[in-house]
């Protein structure tokens, strides 16, 4: 293949039966020479996002023997059986046709009546979208609303996969981070409104947070609803962990202070409240005129979700508050076992998280978040995830996923700790 004009004109020379050369010019369109090569063959975006090191550091972990991954933000609770017999009944019913673009009707009404039932609000199933996982609404949702160069204002720290599906849709991430005090995580809402430009597209917000369990509160949640309303400004917002509240049934959600028609996509997720993260299951709930255009990228990109995993979808929405209770009382125990290494760990600062299950903690000293990952690994076998995969200024930390066992969370802090000392 040519990868430019030279290249090109020094292979229009042939060779006759003689060994002699003839040019081919006489043969080649001359019009040809009017139209350069490509400088670049794939798009510039994948040398703005460059490598995902920490989806590096995750394999490389994984390829360890004896090495626990903590890194993922995954339990080690398997997907509960009432949900996965749905599933199974559906499949040998034979529901293994193509779906409905926007998802199975009974799937999209079942969401709305979860949503009147647990958040006591009204959603009409026209603006629901079921979506193969929550990362791909994210993806619809941006894909629907940049153009080339928007920014988006993206409320930091949050995994690097939502930062890099903005540029892939062709937008131009704006980080806002939060700041860690003595009672918590905080964001400076004046700050985050002055980072505002006319070329601001969206607001990205993940609440409650991953890795921090920071969550918005309903006042600030009404406040950048009104400011987003007024400056005519998009509101991603990223609600995944929703029921992942600690001490209350579900957290403040930007739905509770929108109309129909406001700017604003609420992405939601089976994966980690109902144990389904294999599943790749989720929805999108977005204005009301929305509905065509997001049926129209489905449409184009995957044509929906599988048929079949809609129904364990139904089944976890109906039956799944007893499993989300149970996994909830493991998740604050568990971060109790956490809380007592970190406060005899000299060198680790953390905040108790009001939701989530992750530990986003601060090493003292540290440089390279992604070194020291690499270095977990290698010499106790404990894999974490590096905290500057979450965004710009969180290179200083790491994040530890308690959602799991008990015995295996004790063997990883204990693995920390002798990590810790020894360093």
């Amino acid at each position: 293949m040519f990868t430019n004009r030279d290249d090109r004109m020094s292979n229009s020379l042939f060779t006759n039966n003689d060994g002699s050369s003839h040019s081919s010019s006489s043969t080649q369109d001359p019009q040809m020479e009017s139209f350069p090569l490509s400088r670049n063959m794939y798009r510039n975006c994948f040398k703005t996002m460059g490598a995902n090191k920490a989806a590096e550091l995750l394999r490389y972990g994984k390829s360890k023997p004896d090495c626990i991954s903590l890194a993922q933000g995954e339990g080690t609770l398997p997907t509960p059986d009432f949900i996965c017999g749905a599933t199974n009944k559906a499949l040998s019913e034979g529901k293994t046709f193509y779906s409905f673009g926007a998802g199975l009707p009974e799937l999209r009404q079942e969401i709305a009546t979860y949503y009147s039932r647990i958040y006591n609000v009204q959603i009409p199933t026209n603006r629901i979208t079921v979506t193969s996982s929550g990362t791909n609404a994210v993806h619809y949702a941006l894909l629907s609303i940049l153009e080339e160069g928007d920014e988006v204002v993206a409320v930091t720290p949050i995994w690097k996969n939502l930062i890099g599906i903005t540029e892939l849709a062709g937008g131009h991430i704006v980080e806002f981070p939060m700041m860690q005090g003595e009672r918590g995580w905080t964001l400076d809402l004046d700050q985050l409104f002055a980072s505002c430009s006319s070329s601001t597209k969206a607001l990205l917000i993940v609440t409650p947070n991953n890795p921090t369990g920071w969550t918005m509160s309903a006042q600030d949640i009404k406040r950048v609803t009104e400011f987003a309303r007024e400056r005519g400004i998009w509101i991603i917002a990223d609600e995944v962990y929703g029921r992942c509240v600690h001490n209350d049934v579900r957290a403040p959600s930007f739905l509770d202070y929108s109309g129909d028609d406001d700017r604003l996509y609420v992405i939601n997720s089976f994966s980690k409240s109902w144990a389904m993260t294999g599943w790749r299951l989720g929805w999108l709930i977005g204005p009301a005129d929305a509905e065509d255009k997001i049926r129209d990228l489905i449409l184009y990109e995957n044509m929906g979700p599988p048929t079949f995993n809609q129904y364990g979808g139904i089944e976890a929405l109906r039956h799944g508050e007893d499993f989300i209770k149970s996994q909830k009382e493991m998740w604050v125990q568990n971060l109790d076992q956490v809380m007592a290494h970190m406060d005899r760990l000299s060198g680790l600062k953390m905040v108790r998280p009001d939701s989530a299950f992750y530990a986003f903690f601060k090493v003292e000293g540290c440089k390279n978040s992604y070194d020291l990952t690499k270095q977990l690994i290698d010499e106790v076998g404990l894999s974490l995830s590096p905290g500057a995969a979450f965004g710009n200024g969180f290179q200083d930390y790491l994040r530890m996923c308690f959602a799991v066992c008990p015995d295996t969370l004790a063997e990883s802090l204990d693995r920390l700790e002798k990590f810790i000392k020894k360093a």
